[in-house]
């Protein structure tokens, strides 16, 4: 059986204006055209479609039955055409991207209300997920793109990324911390405290065991959390220093808290990455677009200003 779309469309068309003349016309047809699309139809089914008089044009009962049946299809199609288009068009639609919760509470957040802004019906949908699952989302094409923040470069065999910013890792502590007269503080003073940070799911762990190791540290308990809020409360009831990235891009410790940038500087890099040899859709490089320029909107990082100017928690 062969059918075309035409064929479909044009039998729809007769059969809702019951005449092949007005029929041609919505087609910009003769009527002679309009009535050999029908009979090619009616020849590929093997079912007669019309009961045709000198007057007028009936559905017959399998016509009437095609009829409803094809509408409804027809009629989809062009609703999902339609669809398909608005996504294409790069400020509507919907698209994915995989962050983890840390950076989802900030930057990403951030990301989402300039995309709202710019393309108010665009819908940019956020999957918080531990970095690893970022990842493998990515990489599986069940998000259009992801964010995630590395210590070192990601393998080029799967993934396009971008680096939207960098950010130091800092100390944070009470005032009173023997540490917080320092500028900045050795990787070195680090063993004589207990230390609080973020877990493997923002990328941190591995910077953290990255400098350790540089630096002949020993490997020792940390406390890691989800989120920058946990580990500030832990420093704040005297558990331990914590380890944190500190930058506008970041969630601020708490007020109660001073900050100083370890050294040598350890840094971690913010990535904007999908997978490599696809093109993004429109509508999501428009997103991406948005994220990436984001970056360069915010004030400078705290690795940027003067040390005198880093919070002192005053």
């Amino acid at each position: 059986m062969n059918v075309s779309l035409q064929q479909l469309k044009v039998f729809v068309a007769v059969a809702r204006e019951r005449s092949f003349t007005r029929a041609a016309r919505e087609f910009d047809l003769t009527q002679s055209a309009v009535s050999r699309c029908v009979r090619e139809l009616e020849d590929a089914v093997e079912l007669k479609l019309f009961d045709r008089t000198t007057r007028q044009v009936e559905l017959t009962h399998a016509g009437a039955s095609l009829e409803r049946r094809i509408g409804r299809l027809l009629d989809e199609i062009e609703l999902t055409l339609r669809e398909e288009r608005a996504a294409y068009d790069g400020h509507t639609g919907v698209v994915v991207l995989a962050s983890n919760p840390v950076l989802s509470s900030s930057w990403v957040a951030q990301g989402l209300a300039r995309c709202a802004s710019a393309f108010p019906e665009l819908i940019v949908s956020v999957k918080d997920q531990p970095q690893c699952s970022v990842l493998a989302s990515v990489e599986q094409g069940e998000v259009d793109f992801g964010v995630v923040s590395v210590a070192e470069p990601l393998p080029a065999d799967q993934l396009h990324a971008q680096v939207v910013f960098t950010t130091p890792l800092h100390v944070v502590m009470p005032p009173a911390h023997p540490l917080a007269r320092q500028a900045g503080v050795a990787w070195r003073a680090l063993q004589e405290f207990a230390l609080v940070t973020l877990n493997a799911d923002a990328g941190v762990r591995g910077a953290f065991e990255l400098a350790f190791s540089a630096h002949g540290l020993k490997r020792r308990p940390v406390q890691e959390f989800g989120h920058v809020a946990a580990v500030s409360r832990m420093v704040e009831l005297g558990i331990g220093i914590g380890v944190l990235p500190v930058d506008e891009h970041w969630p601020t410790a708490a007020a109660s808290l001073v900050s100083r940038p370890l050294v040598p500087a350890m840094n971690l890099t913010t990535l904007l990455v999908h997978r490599r040899n696809r093109s993004l859709r429109p509508n999501a490089a428009a997103a991406w677009a948005q994220f990436a320029a984001l970056a360069d909107s915010l004030p400078l990082s705290p690795c940027n200003i003067p040390r005198k100017e880093l919070h002192d928690g005053n």
